[in-house]
């Protein structure tokens, strides 16, 4: 299943220390330039949700709402995750291809901007 690919592929992040997590670690990430990708989890609260959508679509960020906060903390070998962002431009494209290689997607907010 491809989306296992592409949570293999935010532990790969992990491991190569190319992750932002949580609030303030991924919403700095974006703001700086650092964040290639933000991934939020699916069941994140409203406040946290707009709070990073609003900065991804202000920052040209993409961001991905395909995985729960249970799967997102799997992927990254951690405990529960709301929010995370790959700061490496190639993992980053690693992990959009697996998802968009995926039949399950609906899609990928694509608001990236050309550095």
């Amino acid at each position: 299943m491809k989306m296992n690919k592409a949570l293999q592929a935010v532990g790969l992040a992990m491991r190569a220390g190319a992750l932002a997590l949580g609030e303030e670690g991924v919403l700095k990430a974006v703001r700086s330039g650092k964040a290639k990708l933000v991934l939020l989890a699916s069941d994140a609260s409203v406040n946290t949700a707009k709070k990073a959508e609003d900065k991804c679509r202000y920052y040209k960020v993409p961001i991905v709402r395909e995985f729960s906060r249970a799967q997102l903390g799997a992927g990254t070998g951690k405990g529960e995750r709301v929010l995370l962002a790959v700061t490496d431009d190639g993992l980053a494209s690693l992990v959009k291809r697996q998802l968009e290689n995926s039949a399950e997607v609906t899609g990928i907010e694509q608001t990236g901007k050309q550095r």
